[in-house]
């Protein structure tokens, strides 16, 4: 098992790493600021939801039409941009006398945008380690996420009692920039992964083909639907404690901190598949308690305890590592990331929904119960497929047919 002083001794390593962060922290303080100027100019905990996590399910319309680009464009020109347009939709809705409506449809507008970033972001990992690094590697990757949403939430929660949600927008803008020139000066410029132009017929083409296998959709399914049902119940923080939403932000990113940090450096290869099934329900169950209506300090306890679960996505993406040959790996995690966010997209318009109809804490408890019901019968169907699948097959399953010279992606 690779080692943490591999990873840092790693070129390029840190610097991916401090770009991310820059990133996520504009993310986190944004988000909140965002989330807290639309819950107190409307009162509806509805479109304080979709302000906050809307913009992910503009990423399902972006993976349709740009995912092609995660493996077909030079990495650092895609995130150094994607950090610049980030900025100009962050700053955006601090404009003073912006209606919610204009509000919203900027945000959505950097949904659609961010659409290649994670494919082009989680691609780049799997270059700038070798293959037996990448799941410790993102391990780091997913604690760096834990870790600055702990200290952007914090830290957007207090400057929001200091500053006008308006003003922490434009400190969230900077970060963004600050990202841009990080990964603009600390990565080497490298050449796009896959031959071809990016196009609409490949993005189909190649997310068809990912797509054409049943353990890889399983996979697929497993992380995104459980996921996006608990996020759904995490975007209603706001109007369930008002005053507290940072802190049980920040609680669930330490639980998240400490599922990656165990699951990638603590648990051995041969135990990790037999986790996702146990991490997923995890995730969940929680959240059942809501049903009680909490305080904010058992809140912040089961917060802590499921966001441990959201270390299942380490093993289902090297399950999905496993099945996708490396020149579509790029694309293959952009489909899973954009998969993934319009899933906590629709999740998050769901939750929102029935709290609207209901209270914030029914809302949660019920998003909770469907997770805990898909992952069930993905586990289920998981069985089925093992059961159906020859023991002398000879080749990995779910495995990519190589394609012939006029089917291959691009060309």
């Amino acid at each position: 098992m690779r080692s943490y002083r591999f990873l840092f001794r790693t070129p390029e390593f840190t610097p991916f790493l401090l770009s991310f962060a820059a990133f996520a922290a504009a993310q986190t303080i944004g988000g909140l600021a965002l989330g807290t100027l639309v819950f107190r100019a409307t009162g509806s905990p509805f479109l304080s939801a979709v302000s906050m996590f809307g913009p992910q399910l503009a990423q399902l319309l972006g993976g349709a039409f740009l995912l092609s680009g995660a493996d077909r464009l030079p990495p650092r020109a895609v995130l150094s941009g994607l950090a610049l347009a980030f900025a100009a939709c962050t700053a955006v809705p601090a404009l003073p006398g912006l209606p919610v409506w204009a509000l919203l449809g900027v945000v959505l507008l950097q949904g659609l945008v961010a659409s290649p970033g994670g494919g082009v972001r989680g691609g780049l990992l799997n270059e700038i380690l070798s293959k037996d690094g990448y799941v410790l590697g993102r391990s780091v990757f997913n604690m760096l996420w834990g870790l600055v949403q702990m200290a952007g939430f914090a830290t957007g929660g207090v400057l929001l009692t200091l500053l006008s949600p308006r003003t922490c927008l434009l400190l969230a803008a900077a970060l963004y920039v600050m990202s841009a020139l990080v990964t603009r000066l600390g990565l080497t410029a490298r050449p796009p992964r896959s031959t071809g132009r990016p196009s609409v017929p490949a993005t189909w083409r190649t997310n068809a083909l990912l797509w054409s296998s049943r353990p890889r959709r399983l996979t697929y399914l497993g992380l995104w639907v459980p996921n996006g049902l608990i996020v759904g119940s995490d975007s209603l923080y706001v109007p369930y404690a008002p005053r507290a939403a940072g802190l049980l932000y920040a609680f669930g990113a330490l639980g998240m901190l400490v599922g990656d940090m165990a699951v990638g450096r603590l648990v051995p290869p041969t135990v990790r598949p037999r986790l996702a099934t146990p991490l997923r329900l995890l995730l969940a169950v929680p959240y059942l308690f809501f049903v009680l209506r909490p305080g904010v300090a058992l809140s912040a306890v089961a917060v802590t305890v499921a966001s441990v679960g959201f270390a299942a996505s380490l093993v289902l993406q090297e399950r999905l590592m496993s099945l996708t040959p490396d020149d579509l790996a790029g694309q293959a995690l952009g489909l899973h990331v954009t998969g993934m966010a319009a899933l906590q997209g629709i999740g998050a318009v769901l939750a929102g929904t029935l709290a609207q109809l209901t209270s914030p804490a029914a809302a949660m408890t019920l998003m909770a119960a469907g997770s805990v019901a898909v992952t069930l019968t993905l586990a289920a169907l998981g069985r089925h497929e093992e059961g159906r699948r020859p023991a002398d097959s000879g080749t990995r399953p779910g495995a990519l047919p190589k394609p012939a010279a006029t089917d291959r992606p691009g060309r």
